[in-house]
C-alpha cells in the first residue's frame, strides 16, 4: 500500500501474521515520532550530507512486544539509526502583520528547511529486542480502571436499620 504525501511515495509494508515488528518513539526537532524500520520521516534540517547515517539517541520508548520499554525520560542505551535521504524546503508560510489606522503593513514569508530520514536499525539497550526491561527502566504500567466504591444509603428519618439474626 502506498500513500502520496508532499510529492514523495512512502511504502508501508504489512508484516506477516505473527511477525515481531519493533517500533520506537523518538524525540527530534521538538516533535515525537513513532518509527519502525523502513519508515521515512520529515524533520528539521540535520547537519549531515545526503546518504550519511545519523543516530537518534533520544528514544522515549521501545515497543513491539507485550512489554514495552519506557524511559525516564529516555531509554538509556537505545538508539535509532537513520539515513539522510534528501534535504528540501517546506511549504511557504506567509506572515502578514497589519495595524489598523496607522498605514502599517508588513508581509514576509518563510520556508522551513527540512531533511527526510529513512529509519534503519532500531537498537535496544544491551542488544536486546525489548522483551525485558533494563534495570533502570520500568515497563509501561497496564491500564487499570479505577475501582468503584459502593455507597451505602442512610436509613430514612424515623426508620430503624434492619438487622438479621441467624
Amino acid at each position: 500500500m502506498s500513500r502520496h504525501r508532499a510529492g514523495a511515495v512512502i511504502d508501508y509494508k504489512v508484516a506477516p501474521v505473527g511477525a515481531f515488528a519493533m517500533f520506537a518513539i523518538v524525540a527530534t526537532s521538538g516533535k515525537q515520532f513513532r518509527v519502525s524500520e523502513g519508515d521515512r520521516i520529515l524533520v528539521d534540517r540535520v547537519p549531515a550530507d545526503v546518504g550519511q547515517t545519523v543516530q537518534l539517541d533520544s528514544v522515549l520508548m521501545l515497543g513491539g512486544d507485550e512489554k514495552p520499554l519506557v524511559g525516564t525520560p529516555f531509554v538509556s542505551g537505545a538508539a535509532v539509526q537513520a539515513t539522510v535521504v534528501s534535504h528540501r524546503s517546506g511549504d511557504k508560510i506567509i506572515v502578514f502583520k497589519f495595524e489598523a489606522r496607522k498605514r502599517k503593513r508588513r508581509k514576509t514569508g518563510h520556508r522551513q528547511q527540512l531533511s527526510e530520514l529513512r529509519i534503519g536499525a532500531i537498537q535496544a539497550p544491551d542488544g536486546r529486542t525489548g522483551e525485558r526491561p533494563a534495570a533502570t527502566e520500568r515497563p509501561a504500567a497496564p491500564r487499570t480502571t479505577r475501582a468503584r466504591t459502593t455507597r451505602t444509603r442512610k436509613p430514612a428519618e424515623g426508620a430503624s436499620p434492619t438487622t438479621t439474626q441467624e
